[in-house]
């Protein structure tokens, strides 16, 4: 069983940014398996550093097209986003200081995160740029 699952209630109707988001899903669950497996403490880095790279990516591609179609909660949604990369900093501060016990922390603030940030914040810009004719 999946730690966290993707539903409809996480997509935000736009196939390339929910593709993104699936794929964050994805790195969320593979930690989690890791952790089962008794190996969190060997993917924590791997997957911190994914996920950094990889926020870049999906952060970049949401904030362009709201800029590009001029959504008016563009710069509250950036700072959730400049929150978000802080806070893997801080993960990957600790980890590099060999504190492995926060890998639990480190799930489960991804999958919070995550969930929230869609399901509130991100889900505001879906009808908005749906109806600037993204799809």
């Amino acid at each position: 069983m999946a730690f966290m699952a993707w539903n409809d209630n996480l997509s935000v109707g736009i196939l390339q940014l929910d593709t993104q988001h699936k794929n964050l899903v994805n790195m969320i669950n593979n930690l989690y398996e890791a952790m089962s497996a008794g190996k969190g403490k060997d993917i924590i880095p791997k997957i911190l550093k994914d996920m950094s790279a990889y926020a870049v990516t999906h952060f970049s591609t949401e904030e362009k097209l709201m800029q590009q179609y001029g959504y008016p909660e563009y710069e509250s949604h950036k700072r959730e986003h400049e929150l978000f990369v802080k806070k893997i900093q801080e993960f990957n501060s600790e980890i590099a200081k060999g504190n492995f016990t926060i890998t639990l922390n480190v799930a489960n603030f991804l999958k919070n995160w995550l969930t929230n940030h869609i399901q509130i914040t991100d889900k505001k810009y879906g009808p908005f740029l749906r109806d600037k004719g993204v799809k």
